[in-house]
């Protein structure tokens, strides 16, 4: 008789939240916790998972410490996106995601490494406006 384990436990594959939709303006849209530092890998993910009333994200902007190597633009979605690294014009702990017509969209960026507790603290604190 062959018996087989049981399925691993599925994780989420994206972890991501969104500030709900309001009128009035926020410093950031959302928090977004990669599974790792390689740009290339986890931004395809993201933009994929976007609301469609964000408009195409033709445009992302990095702290270029935070991420591995990338070029400076790639191909998402049969779509190009311009990356581009900051080191002064944005938090160094956010994305920023720019959108022609739509504008742009900051999203706190919470890094790979950092354990589940923590990472889900700082996401909720960031939703509700705190950045502590």
């Amino acid at each position: 008789m062959i018996t087989t384990a049981p399925p691993a436990p599925a994780r989420p594959l994206l972890r991501l939240r969104l500030a709900p939709h309001s009128m009035l303006p926020r410093r950031l849209d959302g928090a977004w916790w990669p599974r790792s530092p390689d740009l290339l890998a986890e931004l395809p993910g993201l933009l994929a998972a976007l609301p469609r009333a964000w408009g195409h994200i033709a445009g992302v902007t990095v702290n270029g410490g935070a991420w591995s190597a990338a070029p400076g633009r790639m191909l998402v979605c049969n779509q190009v996106v311009r990356l581009s690294r900051a080191a002064g014009s944005h938090a160094p702990d956010t994305v920023v995601l720019l959108s022609p017509g739509h504008g742009r969209r900051d999203l706190l960026v919470v890094p790979s490494e950092t354990p589940e507790d923590e990472a889900e603290r700082l996401m909720t604190a960031a939703l509700r406006g705190d950045r502590s």
